[in-house]
């Protein structure tokens, strides 16, 4: 596993776009937290966080809230948020790679090849339509049914922002993204799980329709992006922040009496192994 940075050409644009199309649609897609569904608990605000999405290991004295991917189990004791890559598949022979999906569910270029993340040598899914979103998410909601049997509290569904992948190529758009992201909201919701935004805070304007509840945010103190004031601005006190260096580190604690904030290792490390970082405020 690994942390998910953005690629950020092309996002205003699209931001902007994606305000005007679905300025029509917001009335009759309604308010998505208006339907009926068991109540959700929220991660404690300004708690100490980890982000262990390398692989689990135990948590330092002081953190309350982590994040494990789907695979591990949470930590006894603490608030567990359960990371899900919902947007793209693994890497090629992995499991959940390309090759344990339906090939017609494969985003893919004019020349018919799939379309792959560089970043991350990951297949972009292509939810460009109502019957292939429905299919990506009845397989993606398989993996919230496994969050919630191991009881975690929530989930984080990575990738949102796929839509700005310069290789995406405008094929799939951020009312794509949302129009899908709901269907996975809606199906974490009735298993009690909340469900975390992640990065993408040029949709953060339209989050209680898409049934998101609290922000999870790579690199807002960066200084190519300094996003932090805008993620609070839409998810008050809801929110954690993860830096990868000191300078965005020393942007986001700004707002460290507020929110969660921590610094890891690019790459996610476990505790104890070359590399590992983990630093607060």
């Amino acid at each position: 596993m690994r942390s998910h940075r953005r690629s950020r050409t092309g996002v205003i644009t699209a931001g902007l776009a994606v305000a005007a199309a679905l300025g029509t649609a917001a009335t009759l897609l309604g308010s998505f937290r208006s339907e009926a569904a068991p109540a959700v608990t929220l991660p404690p605000v300004n708690a100490g966080f980890d982000y262990q999405i390398g692989g689990a290991y135990p948590p330092a004295r002081g953190v309350k809230v982590v994040t494990r991917d789907v695979k591990e189990s949470p930590a006894e004791g603490l608030y567990n948020i359960c990371y899900v890559n919902a947007f793209q598949t693994q890497q090629e022979g992995d499991v959940g790679g390309p090759q344990d999906w339906d090939r017609n569910l494969l985003l893919r270029d004019g020349d018919g090849t799939p379309v792959v993340d560089p970043d991350w040598d990951e297949v972009i899914l292509d939810i460009s339509s109502p019957a292939k979103r429905d299919r990506i998410a009845k397989k993606i909601n398989a993996q919230i049914d496994e969050c919630a049997a191991k009881g975690f509290d929530a989930v984080e569904l990575d990738n949102y922002d796929t839509y700005t992948r310069d290789v995406a190529d405008g094929r799939i758009t951020a009312r794509h993204a949302q129009l899908y992201i709901r269907l996975l909201s809606r199906h974490a919701h009735s298993k009690g799980l909340a469900v975390g935004q992640k990065n993408t805070v040029e949709l953060a304007w339209n989050r209680k329709a898409n049934g998101l509840d609290f922000a999870i945010a790579e690199e807002c103190g960066d200084p190519r992006w300094t996003e932090c004031g805008k993620y609070v601005s839409a998810f008050g006190d809801n929110a954690v922040f993860i830096e990868y260096t000191d300078a965005g580190m020393g942007n986001a604690c700004d707002y460290a009496d507020r929110v969660s904030v921590v610094r890891r290792d690019v790459e996610v490390a476990e505790s104890g192994s070359d590399g590992y970082v983990r630093a607060t405020c």
